[in-house]
């Protein structure tokens, strides 16, 4: 079989992983890009960031753990390797364990000793150390000789790198045109950096708006059909009953909304996210799901609507198109600062926080008026201000527990994210836990077990949770010389991959910490 051998792919992987050069690493993935096969490039991108096409194998450490003498000779291809995985995760039913882990012999069988790294760190998750999506896209855009930009927005817009990546290789800048916004697909969501205060954060023209404790959606509707989705992509218009309704009542027949989906109590206001995350989440009927727990919409951007693309238009004019579009009941409060240095000013935007905390929002999000709807991107556009400190971390790792908490796994390592896409641990916390929650991640985390030396379980980094602290303080114990100060568990956020933690500079920047 021809093709790709897997030896040359994970020599570029562990190159890249060695250099901390930006530049150097979009070098070697650029030369890569640029020799392999249009039909392999899906594959061989997203093995570089980290991805399996085929989504969870449900292969742990227990399966890996046993050791396969490796292969003298390199003969595995791309191709060979990306049908072996197709086969693990078809494996279902009794004895599907043992079933992979017949199939995991044969691979690492096949495999040469830098090989059987290279599909270890890839089944595990590991390989994201290496190669970044920001990085991979600029390697694209060298490969093809296309604009980054043009790329970068190509990404956006289709949600995938791979498909875009292949396009291009193969047709150059003319291929982009294939990928403007189409409604009924969903786009990456434009996402907020945070700020310590609203005055830090308005610094020109900016609307400033409730945060909601709630699920990102982003709702298309193409004549009667209406699909709703996750900042992750993925498709929930059958969970949410309310929404579909809503979005066939409204006076267009195409358009693309960006909101908030939560839950309210009989007061109107914001049940706990749990209870949110739960319905939305909610496998049992969904009739009776909606019954039981109706939950409420409320949108805060336009992206499209009755053939008109509006992400290049200002926030200012964005708003106008949403009003024209949905009820005040259905949109998000906001009030306008056109001048933050008018009197007066701060403190009516200083009010409309305290007023948003009072009806039991998280806070607010400040918008420039003029800003464009970067999807995909997290930039100074956007500012969210809550007044608890708190970061989006990634469970590496966790203790098992003492006493009342003996048989459960307690005290989370918590990482965040390097440039270079490696995750640093910034600290511990056993804090803020139920019951409840103890048991669920002790199950959770037994699922995603690499090792267990019988006090700390090392996990797959693939869950992130929400977590407040009181500061930060410098700490020789950990590689990113600080930690965190008295930090407890907020919530687990299911819905948030680890591609979107925060990273180190971001925590360091929400402490208001530089030292």
């Amino acid at each position: 079989m021809g093709g790709m051998v897997l030896e040359e792919l994970a020599e570029v992987s562990a190159r890249v992983a060695a250099t901390s050069s930006r530049s150097r690493k979009t070098e070697l993935l650029a030369e890569l890009f640029a020799r392999t096969e249009p039909s392999e490039l899906p594959v061989v991108i997203a093995y570089l960031s980290g991805r399996l096409p085929q989504g969870r194998l449900g292969v742990g450490w227990r399966v890996l753990r046993e050791p396969v003498a490796p292969a003298e000779r390199a003969s595995l291809t791309v191709g060979q390797v990306d049908t072996a995985f197709t086969e693990m995760a078809a494996v279902k039913g009794a004895g599907s364990q043992a079933g992979r882990r017949r199939l995991v012999e044969g691979l690492w069988g096949a495999a040469t000793e830098a090989e059987q790294r290279f599909l270890y760190g890839l089944v595990t998750g590991e390989v994201r150390q290496g190669a970044l999506d920001a990085v991979a896209v600029e390697a694209v855009a060298r490969a093809s000789g296309v604009p980054v930009a043009g790329v970068r927005r190509a990404v956006m817009l289709s949600g995938s790198l791979e498909e875009v990546a292949t396009a291009v290789l193969a047709g150059g800048e003319e291929a982009l045109s294939g990928f403007g916004l189409v409604v009924g697909r969903p786009v990456q969501p434009m996402l907020a950096s945070s700020s310590g205060s609203v005055a830090e954060a308005a610094l020109g023209p900016c609307a400033v708006e409730e945060k909601l404790d709630g699920i990102r959606v982003q709702v298309h509707r193409v004549g009667e059909r209406v699909s709703v989705y996750t900042r992750t992509l993925d498709d929930i218009t059958v969970r949410l009953p309310e929404v579909v309704e809503l979005a066939r009542a409204l006076p267009a027949e195409r358009f693309v909304l960006d909101g908030e989906v939560l839950a309210l109590d009989g007061e109107g206001r914001p049940r706990s996210f749990q209870e949110t995350a739960g319905r939305v989440g909610s496998r049992l009927d969904v009739g009776t799901a909606a019954e039981t727990l109706p939950v409420s919409v409320a949108f805060f951007d336009v992206l499209a609507v009755e053939g008109r693309e509006l992400l290049d238009l200002g926030y200012a004019e964005r708003a106008g198109a949403l009003a024209a579009l949905v009820p005040e009941v259905a949109r998000v409060r906001r009030s306008v600062v056109a001048d933050p240095g008018a009197e007066g000013a701060a403190e009516r935007a200083e009010g409309f926080l305290a007023e948003a905390l009072a009806r039991g929002h998280e806070g607010v999000v400040v918008k420039g008026l003029d800003s464009v709807y970067a999807a995909g991107r997290r930039g100074a556009a956007w500012r969210k201000v809550k007044p608890v400190r708190t970061a989006d971390l990634v469970v590496l790792g966790a203790e098992w527990g003492h006493g009342r908490r003996s048989g459960k796994l307690s005290n989370l390592h918590l990482g965040a994210r390097e440039p270079d896409g490696s995750l640093v641990m910034l600290g511990k916390t056993f804090k803020g836990m139920t019951d409840e929650v103890l048991a669920w991640q002790t199950e959770r985390l037994g699922e995603l077990a690499e090792s267990d030396d019988g006090h700390v379980v090392k996990v797959r980094p693939e869950l992130v949770v929400e977590v407040a602290f009181d500061g930060l303080q410098r700490s020789s114990r950990y590689a990113a010389g600080v930690t965190l100060r008295f930090a407890r568990l907020v919530r687990y956020r299911e819905d948030k991959p680890v591609t979107e933690a925060d990273s180190v500079a971001s925590v360091r920047a929400a402490a208001g910490w530089d030292g």
